[in-house]
């Protein structure tokens, strides 16, 4: 596989920090090759431009977001959904990592 780029988005960029390093360790436990990344929803637009990216996973508190993102990201690839609340909740970074690589590669 080659390396996944996933965006995390949330209110404030504070909440996702601790799921992106669940989100980490779970990816170096099965030995994959993914850069996980969290911003605020203030500073999302500016990142669309600046990285490569194949996923955008917003927090269930800006799923609001999630129509003005994929217009934003509108004729490229990159998948964009809202994690599960239940998962959020629980900050299962195991689980997530499961579903985003799932959407990124079918």
């Amino acid at each position: 596989m080659t390396k996944v780029s996933i965006l995390l988005i949330c209110a404030t960029g504070m909440s996702t920090t601790m799921l992106v390093s669940k989100m980490k360790r779970a990816a170096k436990e099965q030995d994959l090759e993914v850069s996980i990344t969290a911003v605020s929803a203030n500073e999302a637009a500016t990142q669309f431009g600046s990285r490569e990216l194949d996923m955008v996973l917003l927090g269930p508190q800006v799923r609001y977001m999630k129509s003005k993102v994929r217009k934003q990201l509108q004729g490229s690839n990159v998948a964009v959904e809202v994690i599960d609340i239940k998962d959020y909740g629980k900050m299962n970074g195991e689980k997530i990592l499961s579903d985003a690589l799932s959407l990124v590669n079918p």
